[in-house]
């Protein structure tokens, strides 16, 4: 992405900045970005709550999050080694105001968009569009006969 900063744990990647995002404090100043990208990185973290409050911490008040993360049903979730936490359409709720369990943590992220995304084959075409409008249904029912293939979402980060 053109103007990105990119963050790795490897060299081998060439990050514009090499750190282990499970160490905290990150090394950017509080209030730093208008904009995160965490596409396929909090599925490897130690601490998904932990993760949150650290992109909340950087995030300007308004920024944007976007997440890709492996669906709990795919086969991707189970088979790399690395990852260590799988997600449901409603995992980010719990950092919403209202949520009845969003005490585990005090920030508090705005749901702009979630999809549920499928590998495409023609029944996964008609699944997409039951799982998206009626995702606690898809989840409880259905998703071990039509397994999802990750999750999208796109936050805001709520700072007083």
């Amino acid at each position: 992405m053109p103007g990105a900063l990119n963050v790795d744990l490897t060299k081998d990647t060439n990050p514009d900045v090499v750190h282990d995002l499970n160490v905290r404090p990150w090394p950017f100043e509080t209030s730093s970005f208008d904009e995160i990208y965490a596409h396929d990185v909090i599925e490897h973290l130690d601490d998904v709550l932990k993760t949150l409050e650290e992109i909340h911490r950087v995030g300007r008040p308004g920024a944007t999050l976007d997440v890709t993360v492996p669906h709990f049903s795919s086969d991707g979730a189970f088979t790399d080694p690395t990852h260590r936490h799988y997600f449901g359409a409603r995992t980010f709720d719990y950092v919403t105001e209202g949520h009845p369990n969003a005490f585990y943590t005090r920030v508090r992220f705005r749901v702009l968009r979630r999809q549920i995304v499928f590998r495409e084959t023609l029944a996964n075409k008609l699944i997409h569009r039951f799982a998206n409008r009626l995702p606690a249904a898809y989840e409880e029912r259905w998703t071990w006969v039509f397994p999802a293939w990750f999750l999208y979402f796109r936050l805001e980060i709520v700072k007083p």
